[in-house]
């Protein structure tokens, strides 16, 4: 296996992220009614959402917005929620924050959407929370993990998706603390609210076993240093809370300069059949050829969805239904499977919102409580709590690809409270019926 040459193969992936400020200004339009009913007509609820369709978070998350976009049109083809078809508007942001505000105010302000849906990520999102809430536009299923989200009193209309990072690093640390103790453990992490809520779950368990700590930003994809430094240091636990991207970028310059670390990988970046894919590509772009099944085996990740190649799930079932009728071309991964999952929940709230939905009556059908779906933990939405999945399992990746899990599911908070097994019933699709069959 060649692995000389990667590094010059991944700088076509980097892209120039610019800071900005001003995502909080409402453009003279100042504080909109929560009563709101923009967006919605007799016929149709107009939703939008900025995804990384290009830049360095494309590979692999470029396919969210095309889950939940057969989810979207399998609602449509069965009526709408009470009579309205959503009509779905995605805007690439390149997962440049500079690019999010332009497109978020675009759908705010000439889009004139309902709501913002699953826009995707922390560094991206972050620039835009203030000005959604300022203008009272309802900030729903935010694709990122970072505990801004939760803030009921300052961002309102704003609720989270994904289990948090804080939460997650939790359950990742204790499983690390329990497993290999006395190991040297490195951290790994992006350099914003991603790496930072990551620790501070995982240094509630392993901080006296860490070893050293790196960071990598997204507009560099050689990682190869950091990579280094981590072997230099003897870690011998990796933990990667990385997009996929970074994830395949990280085992790539491990096997480059002969490291062989336990990886334990995030939600975030360690769905199977994604990173088989980039590492295929990248190792192409590279001039090598290498063995995704080889590099990945052995891979520690954790997760709150089913495994799209559990079959027998309910939940796994119903939507490769959709996948195979409306995106039968596209591969049924876990990333896939999010969009698809985002998009149903974000339907389960329209309909609790009513036959004449405003923006408030959505926001109130957020912090009900009642939303379910097919999560293996449950969600924490309630009037105090705009929380996402609460909690994780832990899984191993085979020899195959295919995953084992070797924790169950287990719930916790995002302080220092204990983490607990989750035994809580899941609804079924035929329970929650929102296609009305």
């Amino acid at each position: 296996m060649r692995t000389t040459r990667y590094g010059a193969g991944f700088v076509a992936l980097a892209l120039a992220l610019t800071a900005c400020g001003g995502a909080g200004e409402s453009d003279g339009g100042g504080q909109q009614a929560a009563d709101s009913a923009v967006g919605v007509t007799k016929d149709t609820v107009t939703i939008g959402t900025h995804q990384p369709l290009t830049g360095p978070a494309a590979p692999g998350y470029s396919k969210i917005s095309v889950g939940a976009r057969a989810v979207f049109q399998a609602i449509n083809d069965g009526g709408g929620i009470n009579g309205r078809k959503i009509d779905y508007k995605v805007e690439d942001d390149g997962y440049n924050p500079t690019k999010t505000v332009e497109v978020v105010k675009k759908l705010v302000l000439q889009d004139k959407v309902f709501a913002i849906v699953g826009g995707l990520g922390t560094p991206t999102h972050s620039k835009v929370v203030d000005y959604l809430n300022t203008e009272g536009v309802p900030d729903l299923l935010v694709s990122s993990g970072a505990l801004a989200w939760d803030n009921p009193q300052k961002a309102p209309m704003t609720f989270g998706y994904q289990v948090d990072y804080t939460r997650e690093g939790k359950i990742q640390g204790k499983y690390i603390k329990d497993t290999f103790a006395g190991k040297k453990i490195g951290y790994f992490t992006q350099n914003d609210d991603v790496g930072r809520d990551t620790q501070a779950g995982l240094d509630q368990f392993v901080k006296d076993q860490t070893v050293v700590r790196q960071g990598y930003d997204s507009a560099n994809t050689d990682v190869t240093p950091q990579l280094s430094a981590l072997k230099a240091a003897g870690a011998e636990v990796v933990v990667c809370e990385c997009i996929p991207a970074f994830t395949a970028l990280s085992i790539l310059a491990a096997a480059k300069i002969g490291y062989k670390p336990q990886f334990v990988v995030s939600s975030i970046g360690a769905d199977p059949a994604t990173l088989s894919g980039l590492l295929q590509d990248f190792a192409k772009r590279g001039g090598a050829s290498v063995s995704s099944a080889q590099l990945l085996a052995g891979l520690i990740g954790t997760g709150y969805l089913p495994d799209v190649a559990q079959t027998t799930d309910p939940w796994v079932a119903y939507f490769k239904g959709i996948h195979d009728k409306y995106i039968p071309k596209e591969p049924l991964t876990n990333t896939l499977f999010y969009g698809m999952v985002q998009a149903y929940t974000f339907g389960q709230a329209l309909k609790a919102a009513g036959p004449d939905p405003t923006r408030q009556k959505i926001v109130e059908a957020m912090s009900s409580g009642a939303l379910k779906g097919p999560g293996l933990t449950p969600f924490g939405f309630s009037k105090d709590s705009h929380s996402g999945y609460t909690g994780a399992y832990v899984f191993k990746i085979n020899p195959d690809t295919t995953t084992t899990v070797i924790q169950p599911p287990s719930v916790t908070d995002r302080g220092t409270g204990a983490i607990t097994p989750y035994t809580g019933e899941r609804a079924t699709p035929d329970q929650v019926n929102l296609l009305g069959k």
